[in-house]
Formats: C-alpha cells, sequence, structure tokens
C-alpha cells in the first residue's frame, strides 16, 4: 500500500510548480486534472458516452471534447452535472487507484485541485496545502487564464475557502514569494514524508507478522 500526499490548493496558487518540484526530487505524480483530460480523448469510452448524452455540439472538428460547450451545457442544469460526474468520477478514480499502486517511489503525490470541495481528504494519509492570499490567487488568475477580476471572482467564490484547506492540512507551503522559495521547502517536506513512508511501511510489516 502506497503512503499517499495529497496536494491541493486553490486556482493560481501554483499547484503545478510545487508538484513538479517533488517530481524532480523522483516522486510519483498522480494528477487529478491530467486523468480528467484522458479519460475523455478521441476514442475513450467516456467521449462515447457525452457525444451519446448532449450530442455531437461537445465535440471539436478534430474529435476532441469541446470543453467550453460542455461546460456551457451542464453550467445551468444540475440533472445534466449530477450525471456527468457519476459518469466521469468513478472512472478518473480507478485509473487514480491503479497509478498509485503501480508507483515505484516510497510515497505518492496526489495532485487534487477539488480535495476538499469533494471530501477526499481521508483518502490520503497526509495533507498538503499550497496556499496564497486572494489577491495573489486573482492576480495569477487573471494573468494566466486571461479572465476579467470578476470571472476570476466568481472562480475563486466557487472553490472551497482559504480556510477551509487550511483546516484540512497537515503542511502547508506558502507560496505568496517567488518559485525560488519553493525548492528549500518541498526538500524539506520531501525528507519527511520519506520517514513517515519508511514507518508506515515497518508498521504494515510488524502487523503481517
Amino acid at each position: 500500500m502506497s503512503y499517499i500526499v495529497a496536494l491541493t490548493g486553490g486556482i493560481g496558487s501554483g499547484k503545478s510548480t510545487v508538484a513538479n518540484a517533488f517530481g524532480r526530487l523522483g516522486v510519483t505524480l498522480v494528477d487529478a486534472d491530467i486523468l480528467a483530460r484522458q479519460v475523455v480523448e478521441p476514442g475513450m469510452p467516456a467521449l462515447h458516452a457525452l457525444v451519446e448524452r448532449f450530442g455531437k455540439q461537445i465535440v471539436l472538428d478534430d474529435g476532441s471534447l469541446n470543453r467550453p460547450r460542455l461546460r456551457e451545457v451542464i453550467f445551468s442544469n444540475t440533472g445534466h452535472k449530477q450525471w456527468v460526474n457519476q459518469l466521469l468520477h468513478p472512472i478518473i478514480q480507478a485509473e487514480t487507484q491503479r497509478l498509485i499502486k503501480a508507483a515505484c517511489s516510497p510515497y505518492v503525490l496526489w495532485v487534487v485541485p477539488l480535495l476538499v470541495e469533494n471530501g477526499l481528504q481521508d483518502r490520503a494519509n497526509r495533507v498538503l496545502v499550497v496556499d496564497v492570499s486572494e489577491e495573489v490567487q486573482l492576480l495569477r488568475t487573471i494573468s494566466r487564464d486571461g479572465v476579467s477580476r470578476q470571472q476570476a471572482e466568481s472562480i475563486i467564490a466557487a472553490q472551497a475557502s482559504r480556510q477551509q484547506r487550511l483546516a484540512c492540512a497537515d503542511d502547508i507551503i506558502d507560496n505568496n514569494g517567488g518559485p525560488e522559495t519553493i525548492e528549500p521547502r518541498v526538500a524539506s517536506l520531501h525528507s519527511r514524508y520519506l520517514d513517515l513512508a519508511a514507518s508506515a511501511t515497518r508498521q504494515d510489516i510488524d502487523k503481517n507478522e
């Protein structure tokens, strides 16, 4: 059984920057966002099911999913949104478990943007939150995604609050500064997680003896 560290944070917090720093240390990354994109690639059963339900309007000319159009379709219809979630979440979860079991590193970094929103924190041994102020979130989201301040505020408001995420945190990385502040903090946490994973493995061995 792999030791799982769940990494989460709000939009614009810098989750990818932190995750990549762990990846450079040889840690296996399992990213929920990447999996969510992969399960609806052309030829995948989930994309076929979406087209069956909503029609070819949600597919681009190259056969890939038209994500903005699908968001429009489900945004104002709770029934549609629930159907899509019920279709995709089990597939994503099954693939997540497969990748975690296949991991070779002493622990796995499970990158889950909506960890708190979906109540998944109990599925990890430890929760690491990338924390920034709301103003930093706004500025980074506006700059990166080319959205208005009002749109960025709406996205942030739809996510778990900063306080809710911090309440679930075992560890916190303050990412209000520049990227150069990340590496030392990640190195320190990596060392700690290696110790915790080794300790958990020893306990599992003792239980089975």
